[in-house]
């Protein structure tokens, strides 16, 4: 396996709400003591080698794998021209919540606008749904004692730490953007029933951390953590959705190679288009790769009778509009995105914008049509998204249009 060129193993940062959260692509490698590499070889002694000298961290097939060092060790494995050493950079975000509102107790609506639109009722009151499927959330972690989200929790694990590449059983969230988005596909409002609900609120959460408490991780931890939840697919034979509410303007391809495998195995990859929007061509990673589901984000407002895209939201080639192909840098569907109420960090409900937002609601929806019919492959399923999709079609905001286009993709598909 080979990493692209300059890219290729660049950390991924999360997209966390609208542009308020701004990318710091410093150079963190003079602040921090270790460094993160990847290091590859067709010289398998030296490879070897290389793992004893300095440990392994995650090992990507047999010929890669990354490791912690000091500035003089990655400098002396430089100059080893068996190896081809490269950093994994990181990348940190502003966690600041520019575009939330205070916390609150109690939640403003127990079905937000986002659950309305996407059950296609504004009187509903309570949702359902997801029976048997595992949902895969790749964030900060999540506040597993929610009282919306604990009876839903099967897995909690934590691949962020420095100090050990997979800590089983803890996933502590103290950024609140994983366990906003956890809630989103899967609350249950509580179990007084007074609480929020998700789009699928009997399926089951995987919290898999693997961005620290600042909203920032490396491409890695993110792409052994896919894989992860891959293997407990096939292990478990249960059908699993990953949601990544997550993204970079580069290509990982650690990332890339991880999002293909776990969907050769059976697994439904969702992801963020990203929050670049409006201009076209601004769709981030891993939403673009042609093996993810990317979603943009809607806003409850109607225009030309639909709901519109956000400016912020992300978008696609506009060169591939109207063909209902999925290929590299397309947005694929949309969902609710502006303004979404959810579960907070510290056990009570917050109100955030993004795409990260959005793309919790197709993992919800994806976990209740897997429900409905669990015989669907990963590919059939996501076909079932697009054909819901074409049915519901967005005509409001910069970029959309009728059919297929670079803003809204295939249109916003709901329950039925």
């Amino acid at each position: 396996m080979k990493c692209l060129k300059g890219v290729g193993c660049i950390m991924m940062a999360m997209m966390l709400l609208i542009p308020m959260y701004s990318m710091d692509v410093g150079a963190s490698a003079e602040k921090s003591e270790k460094l993160r590499v990847l290091v590859q070889s067709v010289h398998k002694n030296e490879l070897k080698q290389a793992k004893n000298n300095y440990g392994v961290r995650w090992e990507f097939e047999k010929e890669s794998f990354t490791t912690d060092v000091t500035e003089a060790q990655f400098n002396a494995l430089q100059k080893n021209k068996n190896l081809t050493v490269e950093l994994v950079e990181e990348v940190t975000l502003d966690s600041k919540p520019g575009s939330s509102t205070s916390s609150r107790a109690v939640p403003n609506d127990q079905t937000p606008w986002g659950m309305e639109a996407i059950y296609s009722d504004t009187t509903i009151t309570s949702t359902t749904g997801g029976s048997g499927i595992k949902v895969a959330v790749l964030d900060t972690g999540a506040h597993t004692s929610h009282a919306d989200l604990a009876n839903n929790v099967e897995q909690c694990h934590d691949f962020s730490q420095r100090k050990s590449n997979l800590v089983k059983n803890t996933c502590s969230d103290k950024n609140g953007h994983g366990t906003h988005v956890a809630g989103t596909v899967l609350a249950d409002g509580g179990s007084d029933g007074f609480g929020i609900y998700g789009v699928a609120p009997e399926s089951k959460l995987w919290a898999y951390k693997v961005l620290n408490d600042r909203g920032s991780g490396y491409s890695d931890d993110i792409a052994a953590a896919i894989r992860f939840a891959a293997d407990e697919s096939t292990r478990l034979g249960v059908n699993v959705v990953i949601s990544m509410s997550l993204g970079s303007s580069a290509k990982s391809s650690l990332i890339a190679d991880a999002v293909s495998y776990a969907y050769s195995k059976g697994v439904l990859v969702v992801a963020a288009a990203g929050n670049s929007g409006p201009n076209a061509d601004t769709i981030g990673y891993p939403g673009a790769l042609t093996d993810a589901v990317a979603v943009a984000a809607l806003e409850n407002v109607q225009e030309n009778g639909s709901y519109r895209i956000a400016d912020f939201s992300s978008r696609g080639n506009p060169d591939t509009d109207g063909d209902y192909l999925v290929v590299e840098r397309d947005v694929e569907v949309s969902a609710p995105g502006r303004a979404i109420e959810s579960t907070w960090y510290d056990g009570t409900y917050n109100t955030i914008s993004g795409t990260s937002m959005a793309t919790p609601h197709i993992s919800g929806l994806a976990a209740k049509i897997w429900a409905e019919n669990p015989s669907l492959t990963a590919a059939q399923l996501r076909t079932e998204l697009q054909n819901r999709a074409k049915h519901n079609d967005i005509l409001g905001g910069s970029g959309a249009g009728l059919g297929d286009d670079y803003a809204s993709g295939f249109g916003f598909p709901t329950v039925r």
